[in-house]
Order: C-alpha cells, then structure tokens, then sequence
C-alpha cells in the first residue's frame, strides 16, 4: 500500500514560499535558488539540508505542542488491500497521536493513483471502506480529521493541469518517486498518471494547503517536488498582494520509521502472505506467527543487525506492548523461539483487541461507514472549490 507518508505517504524544512515579479508572467524562469526540480532534489539530500531538516523537525514538534492550530497535516494511503501492522506501528498510531495533540489532519484514500501503475483496481469500493473502517477503528476521529477519497474531488484533480505547465518532462523523469515506481515496475513503460505522479501528489498536499507533511528521513527529497511548485506558481502567477503566496510551503515533520519485516524475515508485504492485518482475528494471528522464521540459537536477544528475524519479533511485542524491546528479550532469555512467539501473540491479541472489535462493529454498518466518507468528502471538495478558486483568480481566468 503506497501512502503519503511521503501513504502513501513521503522534503526539506525551514522557510517559506516567496514571490518574485516576472517581467513576462507567461514564460517560467527559475528563481537563482531554483535552477530545476533535479537540482533542488538533490540539495535535499546533503547532509548539511538533512541536518536543516532534523533541526526544524524537532522546532515544529514544539510549536505543535504551543499551538497545533496554525498546522494543517495532508497524508494517506492507495487503498491496495487491508492494512497490516507495519502500517499500524509506521503511521497509523502517530496519525492518531497528531490528531489527539490538536493538529488539522486530512487523510486522503488514494483511489486514483492506484490505477497509475496497473491494469485494473481490483475490488475497489471493499478495499475504500476496508481502509476507512481500520482508520476509526485505530482511532482516527471523523470529527476532527477529514478523511476523503481522489475521485470524489474534482477541484484537487484540476489543479494538476496549472501544476504540470510549471514542470518539465526531464524533471519528472528525474524525480526519485517516479525512478523507485518504475524499478517497482519491472521496466514496463509508464503510464501518464505514472510519470505524473509527483504533480498529482504536490496537488493533494496544496489544494487543503497542508503545511506539514509526515514523513521518514528517506522521503525528504519526495516533498521537494510541492515545495518547488507552490513556490514556482507564485513565481508565475501569484496575487495582488505579493506578501502572501497563494500556496504555503509544505514542511516536513520527521518521524522514525519503524521498519518491521514481515513473519518470512523479508521485508513484508501483502503480496507475500507474510503480513498480520489490523482485522486479523486471534486465532489467526497465532496461526501466521507460529509459522515465522526464527534462528537456531534459543538464548533470545534483540539484535537487528545479526538477528533480524527474532529481533523483529521482539520489536513486535515490545511496539504492542509499549516496552523496551531488550527488556523483553532478557525475559525470554533462552526460552527459545517458541517461547518468544507466544509472547508475541499475547502481546499483539492483546493490544488489537479493542481496534478489532471496533473494527468489526464499523465493518457490519456499512451505511455509517458510507456517511463519514461522504461528510468527508464533502468537506475536501468545500476547501478544494474555494483553492481553485483562488487559483483561477491568480491565472485571470475568472470568467
């Protein structure tokens, strides 16, 4: 499942758009600080901005804790298959932690962008409303995050045609979501939707004018492309009062991915049968997790480099079970791998209890189900008809 974790989901911080009078607004010309999209991606990465970058992470981490108000969070996922619990312990858990500190969040359901690289959806209405019931039944509280889908806000969708004319195909086919989705891909040639996919992406991040984004170190440079065509479309077009841009700059908002591996100790994946999913019962769970590769050694330790298949189990219960994770593994001592399953299995029945019984509560209302995703949707389209709003007035095509 992609997300804008930048699903989803990934971008350096610091600074704001900034408006320059072009002396012809129809011909683009790079600012001096912008000098192509490749470029400024690949200044993203130096240790010098990733260490700009952690700096003024950790800054807005203590201005949320100020006044959560002044953020707007975009992020989401392409509604693939159910959610497991990498997503869970990756993003879901700090979505909801964003939430309950105060901060604006829109969770987009990525419905379109999951015909960007494949021939067909698949069930795509079950895997919508499968997401949205894992999203409330991990805590995610419609009453304060909107929670909508692509294909229900044409206003976002418009807003990539004014995107698209402020980039370069070159730039596109430089850009490092579009590289890592073609490998993904196998050397098939990319569909339209494909190659555009950072221009899509840069308009579900502005058309709410989200200033933070949630994402790993990794995903800083995936950001860049939003940041580079807010900026560029001020550049271009921009208002009457120059001092304020029509799109914020998005910020990154760091977050330490938590990489588990799936029951085989490969990296896990839906695809491979090898993940536990949110709606997964007990019983279940316990099947997948006797069937997980440990090692020979019985004496357990929580040692990723040397052991990553039993450590990421003891990750696994320590994450469920809000502990140390060496703490864990000096308990099990030699216990073995039969021992350090069990543990595992109580420790995550445990703490998905509640998510599951809520979840399946949510699962046999499928009309509340349908309400919140079209209040959601209902509130995406107010904010994304009056951005373009502003957009065509910006464009003089206000007719």
């Amino acid at each position: 499942m992609g997300g804008l974790d930048l699903c989803p989901g990934d971008l350096p911080g610091g600074g704001k758009a900034t408006m320059t009078t072009q002396t012809d607004p129809t011909a683009y010309e790079p600012s001096a600080e912008d000098d192509g999209v490749g470029d400024a991606l690949a200044a993203s990465t130096t240790d010098a901005s990733l260490a700009r970058t952690i700096a003024r992470s950790q800054e807005i981490e203590r201005e949320i804790d100020q006044d959560p108000g002044k953020f707007r969070v975009l992020t989401g996922d392409r509604p693939t298959g159910n959610l497991h619990l990498g997503h869970y312990f990756g993003t879901l858990r700090n979505r909801v932690l964003l939430q309950q500190r105060g901060v604006e969040t829109f969770i987009l359901i990525a419905d379109y962008q999951v015909i960007a690289d494949r021939d067909g959806v698949g069930p795509i209405r079950e895997r919508v409303y499968s997401l949205l019931a894992d999203y409330l039944a991990a805590g995610l509280d419609p009453e304060k995050t909107t929670i909508f889908t692509h294909s229900s806000v044409p206003a976002l969708n418009q807003l990539m045609l004014p995107f698209l004319s402020l980039v370069t195909d070159s730039e596109l086919r430089r850009n490092p979501t579009v590289k890592a989705e073609f490998e993904a891909t196998g050397g098939r040639p990319m569909s339209g939707l494909l190659l555009t996919y950072p221009v899509h992406q840069a308009a579900d991040i502005l058309f709410c004018k989200a200033n933070l984004v949630p994402v790993g170190k990794d995903q800083v440079p995936h950001l860049e492309q939003a940041r580079v065509i807010a900026r560029r479309f001020d550049e271009r077009y921009g208002r009457a009062d120059a001092s304020t841009p029509v799109f914020p700059a998005p910020e990154p908002l760091l977050s330490e991915a938590t990489n588990l591996l799936g029951t085989d100790g490969t990296k896990m994946s839906k695809s491979k049968g090898n993940t536990i999913e949110l709606g997964m019962d007990a019983d279940t769970t316990a099947k997948v997790l006797k069937k997980a590769v440990t090692d020979a050694d019985r004496n357990i330790t929580y040692d990723p480099a040397n052991r990553p298949e039993v450590s990421n189990l003891v990750l696994l219960a320590a994450l469920a079970s809000d502990r140390d994770p060496h703490e864990i593994a000096a308990e099990i001592g030699d216990g073995g791998g039969g021992t350090l399953k069990k543990v595992v299995t109580e420790a995550i029945n445990e703490h998905f209890a509640p998510i599951r019984a809520r979840r399946a509560e949510l699962s046999s209302d499928p009309a509340y189900l349908e309400q919140i995703l079209a209040r959601g949707n209902a509130r995406a389209n107010e904010i994304a008809n009056a951005t373009l709003d502003e957009v065509r007035t910006a464009m003089q095509m206000t007719y």
